[in-house]
């Protein structure tokens, strides 16, 4: 391919035919997506909308709308999102107002500051992290304790 462009561009006289496969075969435009690689908002980013799929996703930047995705959800330390946020795992290291609805687990990060209700199966905020709203675990898969059971 090297020769290809060497003589695409004049610096090598070889024969026709290597130019003319190199000229004719397009790029790969389409890289293979990166297993567990995460789709990105970056910092400068401000997007409007409904994001909706399966994946993770990594907000960096401004965002507003609706997410729903059954992957992990994390905001980073300088994002504003104002949105409803639906995933299986929600990490909250930046501003968020709306709801996060996780069925695993959410985290807020000691910078991270929650304004909305929350409903998860596990729930963790750290030293300096503020949330202003209505937190609800729910316990699945575990068995209710029957009051009359001898021991």
């Amino acid at each position: 391919m090297l020769a290809g462009l060497r003589r695409f561009f004049g610096f090598d006289a070889g024969g026709e035919e290597d130019s003319v496969e190199f000229l004719t075969s397009p790029p790969d435009i389409h890289p293979s997506p990166q297993v567990g690689a995460a789709f990105r908002i970056g910092e400068k980013l401000s997007i409007k909308g409904e994001i909706e799929g399966e994946g993770d996703l990594e907000l960096a930047g401004r965002f507003e709308g609706l997410i729903h995705v059954s992957g992990r959800v994390v905001v980073g330390e300088r994002a504003e999102v104002d949105a409803d946020i639906s995933a299986t795992t929600i990490v909250v290291g930046g501003k968020v107002r709306g709801n996060l609805s996780a069925t695993g687990r959410v985290e807020i990060l000691p910078q991270g500051v929650l304004t909305g209700n929350l409903k998860s199966g596990s729930f963790a905020a750290a030293d300096g992290a503020l949330v202003k709203g209505e937190i609800v675990i729910e316990r699945s898969g575990r068995s209710k304790l029957d009051v009359g059971a001898q021991p």
